[in-house]
């Protein structure tokens, strides 16, 4: 692979050590937390210089790749090895910057139900894995090299893509050294004009779809699909609030249903019960150049089988194709249990 000097112009590498904990966000995985979880983050990092209006905007964030080692310090979960793309955000002089990375890890120890039925935290190899980091940073302090240090909060998860699915959250402390690749930096631009936005109420139509698993191991994977329909409402460039519903077809549910009918004839269930849910939300959209991140609070008006509660949660990436169409990422959770990953095509008119 081949990369011109401009690629690596105005961009440095940052190497992190971590030490901290596992956080007990379920009794659960107790027996799971036998250590202080340590390891390294990697990292290079592009600086924006206002090349484009969104950069000043957004305080002329840094975008990049890192790679993470994590030893867990247990057996039974093993360690992770992690690949993110993530974004800088600056505050304070530059002095503050909040990073938010999102990627994939491996785990080398998931659970078996003969070797490793311990592990209920990792039911699969490949992982989600979400990273973030919040340090003091100078750069700089001698020569191209410089500090930083902070908290790290990195979350492990499959999403329930596959039984068991635990996950497990590490809250650390983290100290870094920066190095510049550039002798020194460029000029910020200042070419943003300040007006007022406005854009009339756009209507969203969206189809998400995947794969999940019940949290009984071994009853297997279905395919699920989600309608959406919503209105948005831009508050500014960069940022709009949302109010919708969603239909669920979670095929996982059909099998969940007709297996509680059976194993726990004294909960009464009815195998002929509706699987399907129908939620009412609101939400608020983010929009970064052609990515936004969007994040939902949902309640079920239609709830004819319980499980996990009647609020459920969504979070998740899009990226823009155009003025309308767009493609999604997200996760569904109730509170911390996540429910599924979904991926999404769209259209905003």
């Amino acid at each position: 692979m081949m990369y011109s000097q401009e690629t690596f112009k105005s961009s440095y590498v940052d190497v992190n050590y971590f030490q901290g904990n596992i956080a007990l966000h379920n009794n659960y995985i107790l027996h799971l937390i036998e250590g202080h979880p340590e390891g390294v983050i990697v990292s290079w990092n592009k600086k924006t210089f206002g090349q484009e209006d969104w950069q000043e905007g957004y305080n002329y964030p840094d975008y990049g790749a890192s790679f993470s080692y994590q030893n867990l310090k247990s057996e039974t979960l093993g360690n992770n090895y992690a690949l993110y793309a993530h974004y800088n955000f600056y505050f304070f002089k530059r002095h503050l910057m909040f990073r938010i990375g999102q990627g994939l890890a491996y785990n080398t120890n998931p659970y078996d139900k003969y070797d490793n039925y311990k592990n209920i935290a990792f039911g699969s190899t490949i992982l989600s894995s979400t990273y973030f980091m919040l340090n003091y940073k100078r750069e700089r302090i001698f020569d191209r090299f410089g500090l930083q240090a902070g908290v790290s909060l990195i979350h492990y998860s499959n999403a329930n893509v596959v039984a068991p699915n635990s996950s497990i959250n590490s809250v650390t402390l983290n100290v870094g050294l920066t190095y510049n690749l550039d002798d020194e930096d460029q000029e910020y631009k200042h070419t943003v004009v300040k007006e007022n936005f406005t854009q009339p109420i756009k209507y969203n139509f969206a189809f998400r779809s995947g794969v999940n698993e019940s949290d009984v191991i071994g009853m297997g994977q279905s395919a699920f699909y989600v309608l959406s329909a919503y209105a948005d409402k831009r508050l500014s460039k960069k940022s709009a609030v949302q109010f919708g519903t969603d239909i669920f077809f979670s095929n996982f549910l059909k099998d969940l249903i007709d297996y509680n009918a059976v194993a726990f004839p004294e909960n009464n269930i009815d195998p002929d019960t509706d699987y399907k849910r129908v939620g009412l939300f609101v939400g608020h959209e983010l929009f970064i150049n052609k990515m936004s991140v969007e994040s939902q609070v949902g309640y079920y008006v239609y709830y004819p089988f319980d499980f996990e509660g009647r609020t459920y949660l969504r979070i998740g990436l899009k990226r823009y194709f155009g003025e309308k169409w767009f493609a999604a990422l997200s996760l569904k959770t109730h509170g911390a249990k996540a429910e599924c990953v979904e991926f999404g095509v769209g259209i905003r008119l």
